[in-house]
């Protein structure tokens, strides 16, 4: 949007909060009317809406789970009526999280998308239909819960995962849009009830969880298939991917954090310790999982025994320096949940390893071979084909991130402050374009970016392209829309807005 249509100068006055609550509302609204299906959004459009794509090319009648799909979206529309207080905002945010409850499944979790189709809609398990009514089923899966019974994926139509927060984020959006509507509409309360009923049914009882499920367990994985141990190297490991996912507990892409943090938002908004006491389950998880010397840090995914465990063809048994993190994020912010510092343990061993384990770069290897500690990468195999382990990232494929930016001083610096017991405002766990809080900068550029209708498209070289229907490449004319830069920008002015 252009600097006059707010009657401002943006090189020399800041804007006001009257301005800022424009952009919000014309934001949601634009987005709102222009780009939802049955209340739901996918990754990016064409600005005129002829073209839409996520991870592949989804029909007219399809959403997207996995942020920064739908769940996403309406967190941020939710996150706008919060400070604007304008029911427009509320609305879109209720009509996401009705997208998302008309998608969840008899599993109780998500798939990475949801259908509307009627085609879809027919083979795939979910618990209302369309318009919202409760699906009465004679019979859905249900049974014995544990890795050893959900990894065969007998029941493929009622898959639910962890992945990629997925059926943590579509959870978050109906708890909070549940406490927003204070209870009263009884579909958004009763799919927020029985997805935390799901997280609660599929954690272990070491306190982590496995990626997916398709069966809803009658009761917790046992522990007597799934003993409470601690983190240990394995005596050997395969150095070729052994086509066996044995993996039950997994901390790949922020899966057992995003779990922590979606239980202690349901225990401050509902004020149910039942939540609380699952979150710090998977505190001490974390803390049992903690290898022991000489690399006191965390894999990406273990198998029942503790032991590191492969999960892809390019993800092998190794400790992690991305999951390593992340596992500290998780613990640092139930310590400062609970006021328990026995959270705080397990970091200054972690901490000591991990900065003498930093790449010449100053970046953190993905992998870590075991014992050894030498980085892993992984090299295309002979064709193209396949994947194959190596010690040099000289040829390292480009399907993967095999290196991470290091937080290791942010992770002292909030150690230290709930150490103290100071309060903590904690960075989110995805990467963003904008300071949290935003500066005036910041906040004159998103204005500046900002179209009259409300939309921010892109162009540039880089990201100005998308795949028609028939998968080719193609520069929509008027640019495109992308859900994530709606939700950061959104996201970013309300910060601002509140500050105010």
């Amino acid at each position: 949007m252009l600097a006059w249509a707010f009657g401002l100068s943006l090189s020399s006055e800041a804007a006001t909060p009257q301005e800022i609550t424009a952009a919000i509302t014309k934001a949601v609204s634009f987005y709102h009317a222009k780009a939802a299906a049955h209340g739901g959004y996918v990754y990016r459009y064409s600005a005129d809406f002829t073209l839409r794509e996520a991870e592949g090319i989804p029909g007219a009648d399809t959403i997207w789970i996995q942020p920064p799909g739908t769940p996403a979206v309406g967190m941020a529309m939710l996150d706008a009526y919060e400070v604007t207080k304008d029911e427009k905002c509320l609305a879109a945010a209720v009509a996401a999280a009705h997208a998302v409850s008309r998608t969840q499944l008899a599993s109780g979790g998500w798939d990475y998308s949801g259908h509307f189709d009627a085609k879809n809609r027919a083979v795939q398990l979910y618990r209302h239909d369309a318009d919202g009514r409760l699906i009465e089923r004679k019979k859905a899966p249900e049974g014995e819960g544990g890795w050893e019974v959900w990894k065969r994926h007998q029941n493929k139509n009622n898959y639910s995962t962890f992945d990629d927060d997925v059926s943590q984020a579509a959870t978050r959006l109906l708890v909070r849009v549940d406490h927003a509507l204070g209870g009263k509409d009884a579909e958004i309360k009763k799919a927020a009830d029985y997805a935390l009923r799901a997280i609660l049914a599929t954690q272990y009882p070491a306190g982590g969880w496995s990626a997916n499920w398709d069966t809803w367990p009658t009761a917790p994985p046992p522990v007597a298939k799934y003993p409470v141990k601690a983190g240990s190297y394995p005596a050997e490991w395969p150095r070729k991917w052994p086509k066996d996912f044995t993996g039950c507990y997994v901390l790949n892409d922020n899966t057992h954090a995003m779990l922590m943090s979606t239980l202690l938002l349901a225990w401050q908004l509902r004020g149910d310790a039942k939540y609380l006491e699952a979150a710090k389950r998977g505190g001490d998880f974390l803390i049992a999982a903690q290898m022991p010397e000489p690399q006191p840090a965390w894999a990406q995914q273990y198998d029942a025994e503790m032991h590191p465990a492969w999960s892809r063809a390019f993800e092998p048994s190794a400790i992690c320096g991305r999951e390593s993190q992340s596992a500290m994020w998780a613990l640092l912010r139930l310590a400062a949940a609970t006021g328990d510092k026995k959270y705080l343990a397990p970091l200054p061993r972690a901490l000591a390893y991990l900065r003498k384990s930093l790449l010449p770069d100053g970046r953190l290897a993905r992998y870590y071979e075991l014992q050894t500690n030498k980085p892993l990468y992984f090299e295309r195999g002979e064709g193209g084909k396949g994947f194959v382990l190596t010690y040099s990232d000289a040829k390292a494929s480009s399907n993967y991130g095999w290196k991470w930016e290091s937080e290791l001083e942010a992770l002292e610096s909030f150690r230290q402050k709930i150490e103290r017991g100071e309060a903590a405002v904690f960075p989110r766990v995805e990467k963003e374009r904008w300071a949290s809080p935003p500066t005036e900068a910041d906040v004159a550029t998103i204005l500046k970016e900002q179209q009259a209708d409300g939309s921010w498209p892109v162009t540039d070289e880089e990201r100005g392209w998308m795949r028609d229907a028939g998968g080719k490449k193609t520069r929509p004319a008027g640019g495109v829309l992308y859900s994530l830069d709606f939700v950061q920008n959104v996201r970013a002015l309300c910060v601002w807005l509140k500050a105010q």
